[in-house]
Order: structure tokens, then C-alpha cells, then sequence
């Protein structure tokens, strides 16, 4: 089985492959600096935890943004999992040209996201990923990784109106019935969420007429992408497990 994982700046997100088959997944915060034993144990306790075996994984590939904690992750999967994984980055065979200034500055969730929509829903498609930065990228029909935009998230936005102001509250990031609102908390909650609903119909519409194409797929994942797909009729489908799965799409180009 394969063992795909997407190093955010929040959060680590695993996913356990048999084949194609996503059999289960899990993740865990960055925010704490830990040993390549903390994450080793950590991970291998969770896999057990799920009901398989650690001997039952005999590869594994990594997405990571976050170098500075890589040293120490990718030892604890050597150590404790048994397996030195695949990095995305240079070199790894995708599928796509990529056609951005410098690819090498290009960030690997981003190609591995671009990866999955393209494989799976097909081209020219523009994928969104709702995560610590809110990012939009576009591919032809063709299979070129043409570049796109990258936005703050909704939670570092929410987090600087509470950092960065005296008098507004830490809130929960949630969708509203209405846009205005007669108390503090859900006239923030509908700013964040409005904010982005009318954030990511402007930037579909305006990279549809860039690319000059009417007829593209729109696909969004993210953790916070299933509130604003719901409600942007631009928005065609929302996946959920997207890197997971361009994850695994990537391995499987490796063994061609």
C-alpha cells in the first residue's frame, strides 16, 4: 500500500492507498517543532490505530511546503514506517508542462492539486484549493500548468481581523443566511464568507476571459472550499481527498 502525504502549513494530511483506492486518511497540526522519533511514532501509532499494519506499507510519497520540518519528517518514515518516500518537486514526472516563469518556484501542492483536476475532471480546468492560502491555477486542454493566483486564506484573514484589531472577537468560520448582520460576530463570519464567495467568482470569471475559453471544468478542494463551492454556482465540483489523490496519481506515473 501507498502512503501519500501533503505537508501544509497547518496541517499534515495522510492518505493510505491500496491501488487506487483510497482505504483511509488522517491528519495532524505542524504548529509543534517535533524529532523524527515524535513524528515516527506519531504516524505508526495512528496507522495502527486505523486497523493496518505498518508492514503493510511499502511506499510512500510526500508533498511538502514546509522545509524546515522535512529533515526530521522524512527520517521518522524511514525509521518507523520503513519507507524513504517520493518528493515532489523537480524532476518527478507529473504529466504536465509546466509553463510558469520559474518552475522550480512553483509550489508542489499547487502541481500536485493542477494534477489531480486534470487526470480525473479533465481540461482545461481551473483548480482551486481553499487552505492556509487560497490559490487558483489553470490548465489547457492540452495539459499546460499556465500559472494562477494565490490569495490569503479565509483563516489568515480571520486571524488578522482578531489579531490586529482591539475589539473584534476569535470567531468561527461559517457560511450566513444573510450579508447583513446587527452584531459583531456574524457580520464578521459574513464578511470572511461573502468575501470569499465574491473572491472566487470574480477570479473564475476573469481567468476564464484571460485564457479566452468559456467551457472549463472548476474544481475546488480545501478545507473550507465546501462552504464557498456550495454556494458559487461557478464552482462544479468539490473533492475533498484532490491532493490525496494527485498524490497517488503521481506515484503511479513514477513506477511507468
Amino acid at each position: 500500500m501507498l502512503l501519500a502525504v501533503d505537508v501544509g502549513n497547518t496541517d499534515v494530511s495522510f492518505g493510505i492507498f491500496d491501488g487506487d483506492r483510497l482505504v483511509t486518511r488522517f491528519h495532524f497540526s505542524v504548529k509543534a517543532p517535533r524529532t523524527s522519533d515524535e513524528y515516527g511514532v506519531l504516524i505508526s501509532s495512528i496507522i495502527n490505530q486505523k486497523g493496518l499494519r505498518i508492514d503493510s506499507i511499502d511506499s510512500a510519497i510526500v508533498s511538502s511546503v514546509v522545509p524546515k520540518i522535512m529533515y526530521s519528517f522524512r527520517k521518522g518514515l524511514i525509521r518507523y514506517i520503513g519507507c524513504d518516500p517520493i518528493m515532489v518537486g523537480a524532476g518527478v514526472k507529473t504529466g504536465l508542462k509546466i509553463e510558469t516563469i520559474n518552475p522550480r518556484e512553483t509550489g508542489p501542492d499547487r502541481i500536485v492539486d493542477a494534477v489531480a483536476a486534470y487526470e480525473l475532471y479533465g481540461g482545461p480546468v481551473i483548480v482551486i484549493d481553499y487552505g492556509t492560502a487560497t490559490t487558483y491555477d489553470y490548465v489547457t486542454e492540452d495539459g499546460v500548468f499556465t500559472g494562477g493566483v494565490i490569495c490569503p486564506g479565509m483563516k489568515i484573514s480571520a486571524k488578522a481581523l482578531w489579531d490586529d484589531t482591539a475589539n473584534l472577537p476569535e470567531i468561527e468560520i461559517m457560511a450566513t443566511d444573510k450579508i447583513i448582520s446587527k452584531e459583531t460576530v456574524g457580520a464578521m463570519q459574513a464578511g470572511l464568507f461573502y468575501g470569499n464567495v465574491g473572491q472566487s467568482k470574480y477570479i473564475i470569471n476573469r481567468m476564464k476571459q484571460e485564457a479566452g475559453v468559456n467551457n472549463v471544468r472548476v474544481v475546488a478542494t480545501g478545507g473550507l472550499g465546501k462552504i464557498v463551492s456550495e454556494n458559487t454556482k461557478e464552482i462544479e465540483v468539490y473533492d475533498a481527498d484532490l491532493t490525496l489523490k494527485g498524490l497517488q496519481i503521481i506515484y503511479e506515473k513514477q513506477k511507468r
